[in-house]
């Protein structure tokens, strides 16, 4: 019997919810705020458009990549690598990728992907503190 109520982990609700929705949106919102204000004046300022529109495009193929992902884990077929997954992510798709993560409850309780893809996130933050208030130094010690 191929029944996912046998598979639900005890204390998970069935139904889709997200648990903890107002939490999980305030870090979604804190964590894409450099990114997005970083992305956008970069644009607006005529540097360019392309971080702006990278982040909205891979984040969509991000979402649909976990999403597909997840039907395959579900069907028992041959899984998206996980090094495909972390490579959309630091490709600007981290925040699509957090999303699914949380809509399709995917890669949310294996520790060792969590670990790079918050290194990931993380790796963003930097780029985006070093762009829009140390005039990319840490760049350059690179």
């Amino acid at each position: 019997m191929n029944d996912s109520r046998g598979r639900r982990p005890e204390g998970r609700p069935a139904g889709g919810r997200v648990q903890h929705l107002r939490l999980k949106l305030l870090v979604l919102l804190i964590v894409c705020a450099l990114p997005l204000f970083g992305s956008l004046s970069m644009w607006l300022s005529g540097i360019s458009p392309v971080p702006l529109a990278a982040y909205g495009i891979v984040s969509v193929l991000a979402f649909f990549v976990y999403w597909a992902d997840k039907r395959k884990a579900r069907a028992d077929a041959w899984r998206t690598p996980e090094n495909i997954l972390h490579a959309l992510e630091l490709a600007g798709g981290w925040p699509g990728a957090l999303v699914a993560q949380q809509v399709f409850r995917h890669k949310t309780r294996k520790v060792s992907f969590q670990i790079l893809f918050w290194a990931i996130v993380l790796l963003h933050q930097v780029f985006w503190i070093d762009q829009m208030f140390l005039g990319s130094n840490l760049l350059s010690l690179i």
